[in-house]
């Protein structure tokens, strides 16, 4: 094939403006947008790949075979429906897919790109009119639907990964949101270290960071309530290869899976109840550890992390009996020694896990903080997908207003009493002693001054105890119907951003799994990820050819001939894959232009 066949840019360019003068930019097929606005056309419109040169983000189509690896067109008509008209279903998919790989966060910025170039990406003459996207979107945004879709394929990678699904990371982001349509309840915000309104979204991942599925929170109940009430339950049904209640009673230390999660997650009486109930393990960092342990207790160990990374840590481990009363339990705790003499301690009822293997599940929780950073910055992680809200439910709970004020008010009463009680205390200590009239004026006045104080406690004391009979009065929650009217919320449209979610989800897991295969000694994984993010924003040459039944993606070289023998190696495993485009029965072929067979 001669590489220059196919229509260039330019070309292009003139062909899509002069059709703006019909039906609008781009839209070269006349007849079957016309068909398909008229209902004559079911299937809407079809895949026809033109020879096109110098397809801007043509590099993107390389991550197909992982997209659809990751299960992005799993089910989904019967999972999200069937769109009517020119765009299908697919369509919608593979060009949210690509937008999220190509960081265009959400759907206006899909404006500044060329539609018919978009266009070609999906063998289409051009990719949906922002407002017509909208719209698509919108009809594939019912709550229901997609939170089954979403369900299904976190079941299936947990199908396919079921080691990486035995050890669980849970963190909660809080999604700040600025707009007037309601005051959402405020929550605290570790990252702005403030207390902003928002949503809290509830992440399950593996050990490398990549996402299971995700929970939101209007109404935030806190981790461990999230963690009973939602989390749980699900991994307990959608969890492969848990050992039966027989192989559990047989062996007393053994769990069905392990969950870690921060600080914010500790409790004893949580770590039993999952324990004896579920035989669910738990991990995370000791909140009241006791004194130090000797040195001579610490050894160095090789922890191999769940990236395959491998570190020396000093540690040490001992049983601990963690609790008070009746929620006390005994739990292994491993300390690890830092060079400054700190000791970071571990708790964990996963007693048949080795030492190593607790140190680099605990100390692996990093990785969903990069993932939250990462997704924010790359994803579009915390951007307002869709205006609009909607009631809550009457019986939702939620915060008692009152009980908040009224803790509020004790707060600010008993720190109150606690500074007048150490002035108080001051003065006891360092007594005014009266020894001839000279010193009189002095004495008088230190004891007015013990007398008031004395007064102001009192007064403090008796509004504190009164304020504390309130609280007891006061229920910390109600339902969302008792709340008074100036107090109601309500929460934001759900249905277009768990559809982005899921779509995200799948991008980023494609973009691990090719990362992964980007790796050798030379290339690390942030490296890997910065080559696929220039990779997918790269021009490329789409050829097909029906004889031969080939789609063959001739992507420009790179910069450096290093990143070019990385992707070449990289196209080599993508081209055993034999993948047809979706649609069509063209197979992919991969190939850089520096190396192409004409």
């Amino acid at each position: 094939m001669d590489p220059n066949d196919g229509s260039t840019k330019s070309a292009r360019d003139i062909i899509d403006a002069s059709a703006a003068e019909s039906l609008g930019t781009a839209c070269t097929r006349v007849e079957e947008r016309i068909q398909a606005a008229l209902g004559e056309q079911e299937k809407g419109a079809s895949i026809e790949f033109e020879s096109c040169l110098d397809v801007p983000k043509g590099g993107v189509l390389c991550a197909l075979p992982a997209l659809l690896s990751n299960g992005l067109l799993n089910d989904i008509e019967h999972h999200l429906g069937k769109l009517t008209g020119y765009y299908q279903t697919f369509h919608i998919l593979l060009l949210l897919a690509f937008m999220g790989l190509c960081r265009i966060k959400n759907t206006e910025q899909l404006r500044e790109h060329a539609p018919g170039e978009f266009g070609k990406l999906l063998g289409l003459d051009r990719a949906p009119e922002v407002r017509c996207l909208r719209t698509k979107v919108k009809g594939l945004s019912d709550p229901e639907s997609v939170e089954s879709w979403a369900a299904d394929l976190s079941r299936q990678w947990m199908e396919n990964e079921p080691e990486a699904a035995g050890t669980l990371y849970i963190d909660g982001h809080v999604r700040v949101y600025h707009g007037r349509l309601t005051k959402l309840p405020k929550r605290h915000v570790s990252r702005e270290k403030l207390c902003l309104r928002g949503i809290t979204d509830y992440w399950v991942n593996d050990g490398t960071g990549r996402p299971f599925f995700v929970v939101e929170k209007t109404v935030d109940p806190g981790l461990l309530k999230t963690l009973e009430e939602d989390i749980v339950p699900r991994l307990l049904k959608d969890i492969p290869n848990q050992p039966s209640a027989q192989a559990l009673q047989q062996n007393k230390q053994a769990c069905r899976f392990i969950l870690v999660f921060d600080r914010e997650g500790y409790s004893p009486a949580f770590f039993r109840k999952m324990w004896n109930k579920h035989r669910v393990a738990c991990m995370t960092y000791h909140k009241f550890p006791t004194e130090n342990w000797p040195l001579d207790n610490f050894s160095g160990q090789e922890i191999t992390l769940p990236s395959g990374e491998k570190v020396i840590m000093k540690l040490a481990e001992r049983g601990s009996l963690v609790g008070t009363k009746k929620q006390a339990m005994w739990m292994r705790e491993v300390r690890k020694l830092t060079d400054s003499g700190h000791q970071t301690s571990i708790i964990t009822t996963a007693y048949e896990l080795e030492l190593t293997a607790v140190s680099g599940r605990m100390f692996s929780r990093w990785c969903q903080d990069n993932f939250f950073r990462y997704m924010k910055h790359h994803y579009g992680l915390d951007i307002l997908q869709e205006y609009g809200i909607e009631p809550l439910s009457d019986t939702q709970k939620v915060a008692n207003p009152d009980r908040r004020q009224q803790e509020g008010q004790r707060n600010s009463i008993q720190s109150k009493l606690n500074y007048r009680l150490s002035r108080f205390a001051a003065m006891e200590l360092h007594p005014v002693i009266k020894k001839d009239e000279t010193e009189d004026v002095k004495y008088k006045k230190w004891e007015r001054k013990r007398a008031e104080l004395l007064e102001e406690i009192e007064h403090y004391e008796n509004e504190l105890k009164t304020i504390k009979e309130k609280l007891s009065q006061t229920p910390k929650h109600i339902t969302w119907q008792e709340l008074r009217d100036e107090d109601k919320f309500e929460q934001l449209l759900p249905g277009k951003k768990r559809l982005i979610d899921t779509v995200n989800m799948i991008a980023y897991r494609a973009e691990t799994a090719m990362a992964a295969l980007l790796t050798s000694p030379t290339i690390d994984f942030p490296m890997a990820r910065q080559l696929l993010q220039t990779l997918f924003v790269t021009e490329a040459d789409i050829l097909p050819d029906e004889v031969k039944k080939q789609l063959r993606i001739r992507v420009h070289s790179t910069s450096r001939p290093a990143s070019n023998k990385a992707i070449e190696k990289l196209f080599e495993q993508l081209n055993q894959t034999e993948l047809n485009y979706p649609g069509t029965d063209l197979r992919l072929i991969y190939e850089l232009t520096s190396s192409a067979k004409n």
